[in-house]
Parts: structure tokens; C-alpha cells; sequence
């Protein structure tokens, strides 16, 4: 951000004292729990942008100096300010001289971020989570579709033949079927020719994979899918591009009716 540039919904609250209230971080300690194979900074980021996000530590709160908070939390400072760093680089945190550090509102988080993905569709997801969700896939891969049915390369054909080829083998296998299935997806992205659309695979991979993480309680399996996996490759080979969109979104509304009923509510809820 722009040294001395000040957001419009932030315009006139003062960080000195924040209309959200002051609370202070080392009100509420909270050591961190050592994990097998997780470092402490690991650990903590986990811990700390989840309670960001939860909500326990709402916009405008304002966290203790990184001496308090190291010994709140029973990690090392250096620890703690990378941990701090890491979060700002997020948009979750903000640190003004003499004021402090404090919680950003949630218009400035990077919500596409891997971890804040994660955090967010973790071991529990509601429906408005599951719907933001397929909205930004409803947004991207309907007419990433289309653009490659009039761009794809036979090789990238080719390509997406062998994902699908895996995905028939790995049908009665959730897990297995969702690696292929996410390369089939992202490959699409790629195969409009636009390098900007296409490096949105990347910046996908967390979304995508929940996704399909939660589609996969359905259970039928992935297989009643596969037709519609054809029709897309079908579409995109013949120069089909309405036909890749439909079939696209039709895929995506199947997915997302599987994971309303994973999470237990009405697919038509919300």
C-alpha cells in the first residue's frame, strides 16, 4: 500500500482508537499447540489467521507489541514477526508507527490466498462458503471453456485425454479421482492461450481442490460426472464453444449440489 494512502471505508477511524473496539491479543493467551512435522511457525500462522478469520479477533482489534504476543503464545519474537509479516503480506494485518498493529477489515484480504482457503474451508464449511466458492468457478471456467474450444491445440487434446483416462479408471476412488480431475480443470484454463487466464491455474489449485474435496461425498461416486467430462472434451475438439460452456456449468451445478448434501442442507438453500 501507498505510504500515506488511507482506504475509503477506513476514512475517517482513527487507528489511535479503533470504532471496533480494542481488543488486545495477550488478553487471551494462547500457547501453541506443537504438531508432529509442523514447525512452530507453521503452527502458529495456522492458529493465528484462523482466529483472524473465525472472527475471534475482529477487524479494527488491536494486537500487543511482539514481546507480549511471543510470550503469550510461547514462541520465539523472530517467530512472531514472521508470522506477523506473513499475515500483513495477506492483507489481514496492518502496522503503523506508533500505533500499533491491528486487524484489517475483510475487504482487504487476499481471500484467494492458499491459506486463507484452507483456514476458511477447513473441517467445517457452511453454505455461504460453498457458494462463494462456486460462484468464482461459475465466473472463471464456463468461458475459459469456450475460449479453448476455439484455441486448444491437438496436443492439449491429447492432454486432456489421459487426465480423463484416469479419472474413468479412478471413478469408485474419491481421492484418487481428484488429482486427474484437478488437472483436467486446470489444463482447461490453459488451453485458452491467454497467459493471464492461464496462470490462474495456479492461483486456482487451493479452490479447486476444495472443491472437489467436498463434491466427493457423493455417494454415487464421481462416475455419474464422467459423461459431462466427455461432452467437454467432445466440445472443445469439434470448435464447440457453447457447448464447452454448458457443459461446464453443468458440471458445476452437479458439483455443487453433491456438496450441499455433503454439508446437509438444501441445494437450493441461500
Amino acid at each position: 500500500m501507498p505510504s500515506g494512502f488511507q482506504p475509503a471505508d477506513e476514512g475517517n477511524m482513527s487507528y489511535g482508537q479503533s470504532s471496533y473496539g480494542s481488543d488486545r491479543i495477550a488478553d487471551m493467551p494462547v500457547k501453541v499447540a506443537h504438531q508432529p512435522g509442523v514447525s512452530l511457525y507453521a503452527s502458529l500462522l495456522q492458529q493465528l489467521g484462523g482466529r483472524i478469520l473465525r472472527g475471534d479477533l475482529p477487524p479494527g482489534t488491536q494486537l500487543d507489541n511482539v514481546e507480549e504476543l511471543s510470550a503469550a503464545y510461547g514462541v520465539s519474537r523472530t517467530v512472531m514477526r514472521e508470522v506477523i509479516r506473513v499475515l500483513s503480506d495477506k492483507g489481514m494485518l496492518e502496522s503503523r508507527p506508533r500505533t500499533g498493529t491491528r486487524v484489517r477489515p475483510r475487504g482487504h484480504w487476499n481471500f484467494l490466498d492458499p491459506d486463507l482457503l484452507a483456514w476458511r474451508y477447513g473441517a467445517t464449511t457452511d453454505r455461504a462458503d460453498t457458494r462463494a466458492l462456486f460462484e468464482l468457478r461459475r465466473a472463471i471456467e464456463p468461458e475459459a471453456g469456450a475460449l479453448a474450444a476455439r484455441r486448444a491445440t491437438s496436443e492439449q487434446i491429447a492432454e486432456l485425454e489421459g487426465y480423463f483416462a484416469l479419472m474413468e479408471q479412478y471413478a469408485d476412488d474419491g481421492p484418487r479421482f481428484a488429482e486427474p480431475d484437478l488437472a483436467f480443470h486446470q489444463l482447461i484454463l490453459r488451453m485458452t492461450g491467454n497467459e493471464l487466464i492461464g496462470s490462474l491455474a495456479a492461483l486456482m489449485a487451493a479452490a479447486l481442490a476444495i472443491s472437489f474435496r467436498l463434491s466427493d461425498a457423493n455417494p454415487l461416486g464421481q462416475r455419474p460426472s464422467l459423461p459431462l467430462h466427455r461432452r467437454v472434451i467432445d466440445c472443445i475438439r469439434s470448435g464447440d464453444a457453447e457447448g464447452a460452456r454448458e457443459a461446464l456449468l453443468k458440471l458445476l451445478d452437479d458439483a455443487e449440489r453433491d456438496v450441499a448434501r455433503a454439508i446437509g442442507v438444501s441445494p437450493a438453500a441461500g
